[in-house]
């Protein structure tokens, strides 16, 4: 079988990198070209094209930024669409875009004679290199069925959500928990600071008590550096959020997180790591 990905940023290049080492034939394709050199220095083949690329492989796995890209490279002029090599194949999209883009490009992939899954994924660039990956699939059960041993190459678990849209909608609903999570423990540190608690103190009693994760404890040195590299950006959270009051949440905690995240993102931290929700709450204290 061979397998064309497509979108080798932060989280593609590791993710296919796992395929390449399960032993799967790998053709790559990115819109800037220059990204695809790592993983030809490993063996996958870079395809001049999508068209190429639609033409040469049995899977497409697509892992882009946001809704524009992935229906650019779908529905564009030249995109997937476009080419009569499409029928019969199967489409994997594990971008985080909203459920209505989902739906629209399954139908017009149905219509074109590709099978298409929404798979997007829970977890940043450190599961995507191990491989522990949460991913949530929308779309038939037969496509999912032969999906499923690639992707068990890249998360400890692929669920199927139930039809296309169902698996954009529950990366939606558990990145809003995640977004929430990381400001109400942001908003917890500097409560603690002003009472006179130390952060790392802090950190520890939360990371021993029952509210303890390990998203917590992934992120405590970067919270005593004040360091904020990017493993989810900010920016890519706040796209999330947007996505999810899109679809219909309207809950308190979920338009503070929103609102909180647009600010952050217009105070110019949007490329830096979601925690650095901490700095920008701090500095508007």
């Amino acid at each position: 079988m061979k397998i064309g990905w497509i979108g080798l940023g932060n989280m593609g290049v590791p993710m296919a990198s796992n395929l390449l080492q399960a032993g799967y034939e790998l053709y790559v394709w990115n819109r800037t070209p220059e990204k695809t050199a790592v993983l030809c220095e490993n063996r996958a083949k870079r395809a001049d094209s999508l068209e190429q690329l639609v033409e040469t492989c049995d899977v497409l796995f697509t892992m882009v930024s946001d809704d524009a890209a992935v229906k650019e490279i779908y529905t564009g002029t030249d995109g997937i669409l476009a080419s009569s090599a499409v029928r019969g194949k199967l489409a994997v999209d594990m971008s985080t875009i909203s459920p209505d883009t989902s739906r629209t490009i399954a139908e017009q992939a149905k219509q074109a004679g590709l099978r298409f899954l929404d798979a997007p994924v829970s977890g940043s660039v450190g599961p995507a290199r191990e491989a522990t990956l949460v991913i949530m699939v929308g779309g038939e059960q037969t496509d999912y069925e032969e999906a499923k041993p690639m992707l068990d190459k890249l998360g400890k678990i692929a669920l199927h959500m139930g039809p296309n849209g169902a698996g954009t909608s529950a990366k939606l609903a558990i990145n809003l928990l995640l977004g929430i999570t990381v400001q109400g423990v942001s908003e917890t540190l500097l409560f603690a600071r002003s009472l006179g608690i130390g952060t790392e103190q802090m950190l520890q009693i939360i990371s021993e008590s029952a509210v303890g994760t390990p998203l917590i404890r992934g992120k405590a040195a970067s919270i005593l550096a004040d360091d904020y590299p990017a493993a989810f950006a900010l920016k890519h959270m706040t796209k999330d959020l947007r996505l999810a009051r899109e679809a219909g949440v309207s809950t308190p905690l979920a338009e503070s997180a929103a609102a909180t995240y647009r600010h952050a993102l217009e105070e110019g931290l949007g490329d830096l790591d979601l925690m650095a929700i901490l700095r920008h709450l701090d500095s508007s204290k």
